[in-house]
């Protein structure tokens, strides 16, 4: 695999090609999932609950992304690295460019910020000083209190327009890359058409430019209820890289996510 870059993510989506993204916290498993042919890899601030067993991801620090940025930074190989800003990094213009430098002077390549379109001052900020931004909409966990839980968003035509709209103008003001979390596959669908930059989805329905899952959800481990769009690939393999050569290879050819992992 060469090295991924926005560009390439960019040219997938005018090929009409998809591509594959994992959650890595390590420089073992970032290693591994590149090998496995991952193009992007998310050093995620889930790793507030799969590693570090909180409820939500609101207790993860700065400290924490950038020790854990840097581990995979290490291992990635050609994989596209991008990483979390914790909660409250966008409580000020100022916090966001200082946290976001932080992030990429330990190893991030694109930084992942939550928001609505109240972003996009912070977000058009962040790309005149050279920082690449993912803006990530939908059900937004920082949030996950607001909205009263971990819940689809955008079933109502009215949110729907709204969350569509808000991806305008963050683009607009200058993001990279969008990714939804736990919408409509209709809405999914929609918002990938109606942009020029690439989707990436996570129980965002089939039909966005890229995919995306927690690690330990791909191998199996993870522990409650198991979300709907979620599949364990480790029942299909031998050892880890094989499931996630599965993982990498369905979304390829998209054979996931299927119906049954679809709003």
């Amino acid at each position: 695999m060469k090295t991924v870059t926005l560009s390439t993510l960019k040219a997938h989506k005018r090929a009409g090609e998809t591509f594959s993204c994992l959650t890595a916290y390590d420089a073992s498993f970032a290693r591994s999932a590149s090998e496995a042919g991952i193009e992007v890899l998310l050093v995620g601030d889930s790793l507030g609950m799969v590693l570090q067993g909180h409820a939500s991801t609101l207790p993860v620090t700065l400290d924490d992304i950038c020790y854990h940025t840097r581990c995979v930074a290490r291992g990635k190989d050609q994989s596209l690295l991008m990483v979390d800003l914790p909660f409250m990094s966008n409580s000020s213009q100022e916090r966001l460019l200082q946290d976001a430098g932080a992030l990429m002077r330990a190893g991030a390549e694109l930084v992942k910020v939550e928001g609505e379109a109240w972003m996009a001052d912070g977000i058009r900020e962040l790309t005149r000083r050279g920082v690449p931004v993912c803006a990530h909409l939908g059900l937004t966990p920082q949030t996950v209190y607001q909205l009263g839980g971990y819940k689809v968003q955008g079933r109502d035509a009215e949110r729907a327009t709204q969350i569509l709209e808000d991806a305008r103008t963050l683009v607009a003001a200058g993001a990279s890359v969008i990714l939804l979390e736990c919408v409509p596959a209709s809405l999914g669908r929609a918002i990938t058409e109606a942009l020029d930059v690439p989707v990436i989805g996570i129980g965002a329905g089939p039909d966005t430019d890229g995919q995306i899952l927690v690690m330990h959800d791909v191998l199996g481990v993870t522990h409650g209820r198991m979300p709907r769009f979620v599949k364990n690939f480790m029942a299909e393999a031998d050892d880890i890289p094989g499931a996630f050569r599965r993982y990498h290879e369905d979304v390829k050819a998209r054979r996931f996510p299927a119906e049954e992992h679809s709003f």
